[in-house]
């Protein structure tokens, strides 16, 4: 049934091509807000829905890779691997129950997990791209490794589907923590960062950190992850009162998905920043990942948001607008360095060189 479906998703491509039509990718819908809005340009897009193509193609549990195609609910994976005691360990937000592994994989997006497992990239291990001749294309561990030197198959986590449609991915996968624990503390911005920060250069089990500004104050939580052992030897070291586990579940969640109340706000900012940086002054902030990921609830001009990231080695992406005229005439995303710029456009010339697939989406047209 795939073969038929790919057969008639690639003809749906080669069609739009000869009509110069453009190419909107959808899945679930659950990141349509993310990155920059399509522009009508007088012709009519071609929306390619990718939830046709759905289901877990291999997983062994021994092997720690589980491969499936695009259109698979992520939640269907999550469900999957928790059976077997394993998980994505880099937690990615799925901001809707219909949201699907190659949106999830095109957003490039890791949740909480993402200071002690890594980012999304690199848990992919292999991907197959339904490029803008038709053609499935197939990266990683199966037949194509890399195209002019790249490693493509990580180069498409987060590329927003600017090179093609993912028809299929393989993730690598970890298995749970045998125990997890929280810990929290009510502490200015500036301690938390420096005591973050410090943790770093420590055996400490440390899984997840956020801190949220309360008025004068703030709370910062610490999520440890691993053996008994290791977190009765963290808990000694680091202190700290201990959140109910129910509690401290229901709370990693809701920040995953972005439920909390500090998420409602009209315009939220992200800043990357490096590590040690200390508070960045920007108005109303929620930290992750150890102080490297910031999130920012004001309504700011993309300069001062942006200058203030570069100056803190970072970067820093416009995530929501409530209203579609709050959004940077520069795009969403922080202008990419030079060599970067060099790379996508390599690879938007290889795979896509009418620019069909998800016009603007990533990188603004001129």
């Amino acid at each position: 049934m795939s073969t038929e479906i790919l057969a008639a998703l690639a003809e749906q491509v080669r069609s739009a091509a000869a009509d110069q039509r453009p190419v909107l990718i959808r899945g679930g819908d659950t990141k349509a807000f993310y990155g920059n809005p399509f522009v009508p340009n007088g012709v009519a897009p071609v929306i390619m829905d990718m939830r046709c193509l759905k289901g877990i193609v291999n997983y062994q549990p021994s092997e720690l890779v589980v491969t499936a195609l695009a259109g698979t609910p992520l939640q269907e994976v999550v469900d999957t691997l928790d059976a077997s005691g394993q998980m994505l360990a880099f937690e990615p937000p799925g901001f809707g129950g219909g949201a699907t592994v190659g949106g999830t994989v095109s957003a490039g997006l890791s949740g909480p997990g993402r200071l002690g497992a890594g980012p999304l990239k690199d848990f992919v291990l292999g991907a197959h791209l339904l490029d803008a001749q038709g053609r499935i294309l197939k990266f990683g561990g199966e037949v194509m490794k890399n195209v002019a030197g790249y490693d493509v198959s990580r180069l498409l986590a987060g590329a927003m589907g600017s090179f093609g449609a993912l028809t299929q991915i393989s993730l690598k996968v970890a298995p749970k923590p045998f125990e997890t624990c929280t810990l929290e503390w009510w502490l200015d911005e500036a301690e938390s960062l420096k005591r973050c920060h410090s943790w770093r250069a420590h055996p400490l089990s440390v899984s997840a950190t956020a801190w949220e500004s309360q008025g004068a104050t703030g709370r910062l939580r610490v999520r440890l992850a691993g053996a008994a052992a290791a977190l009765r030897s963290a808990r000694q070291k680091l202190g700290g009162t201990v959140v109910d586990q129910e509690q401290a579940q229901a709370y990693w969640n809701a920040l995953r998905e972005q439920q909390l109340p500090f998420f409602k706000s009209e315009v939220l900012w992200r800043v990357a920043v490096a590590p040690g940086t200390g508070p960045l002054g920007l108005g109303p902030t929620l930290i992750e990942w150890g102080g490297d990921q910031r999130w920012i609830a004001a309504s700011l001009e993309a300069a001062v948001v942006r200058d203030a990231a570069a100056r803190a080695g970072g970067h820093a992406t416009q995530f929501r607008a409530q209203v579609p005229s709050a959004h940077p005439q520069s795009g969403v995303f922080h202008p990419v360095a030079p060599g970067l710029a060099l790379i996508t456009q390599r690879l938007k010339n290889e795979f896509d060189p009418q620019g069909l697939f998800n016009p603007g989406r990533l990188i603004p047209k001129a």
